[in-house]
């Protein structure tokens, strides 16, 4: 049986990487959209359900872990045009608010690092509820939403097309479907 009280949930958690996606989806030559996630990443979450401003998280990626699908992008994703992943292997994400917007809804911002530049991001968020799993493991869940201008954090690689605009959208589009694990 799932709860949606968010007070019942108080503590801290680690994020149950198997369990969970980071992803992002980009306009590709101004006609589709290209999806992607990373693979390795690790983070935590304090959630108190007294006073969710005093909810925090702390998430860490692997960049070279990213996956579109296409091993040549990839590999450019992970060179000098992008992310640079031999001289900044890792991207992060400190979390510096949280509050609560009613029912099931929250916003965090915090601090996201990039390239070695760090700017503020903002994440809507809805609780999905929390369960006891068939080990025991006390687990919550989030789905997250937010969007960003890759070009803020220095990824300004691009192309032009013949028919006009750019291979690669300026705006990301970030989802997160997190599930976290109580700890002991």
């Amino acid at each position: 049986m799932t709860s949606t009280d968010l007070t019942a949930v108080t503590g801290d958690y680690t994020i149950d990487t198997a369990h969970s996606t980071i992803g992002f989806t980009v306009r590709h030559a101004m006609v589709t959209n290209v999806k992607g996630k990373f693979d390795d990443f690790s983070g935590s979450l304090h959630l108190d359900g007294s006073d969710p401003s005093a909810s925090t998280a702390s998430i860490d990626v692997k960049m070279d872990s990213i996956d579109t699908g296409s091993e040549d992008r990839d590999g450019h994703l992970k060179s000098a045009d992008f992310f640079k992943i031999e001289e900044f292997p890792t991207m992060t994400f400190r979390s510096t608010k949280a509050e609560a917007l009613g029912d099931e809804d929250y916003r965090i911002t915090g601090d996201l690092t990039i390239l070695g530049t760090t700017k503020p991001l903002t994440i809507d968020l809805e609780f999905n509820g929390s369960a006891k799993d068939p080990f025991g493991n006390e687990r919550v869940g989030f789905e997250g939403k937010a969007e960003i201008k890759r070009s803020e954090w220095g990824l300004t690689w691009n192309a032009a097309l013949e028919t006009g605009g750019v291979l690669i959208s300026d705006k990301i589009k970030l989802n997160f479907d997190i599930s976290a694990i109580k700890n002991a």
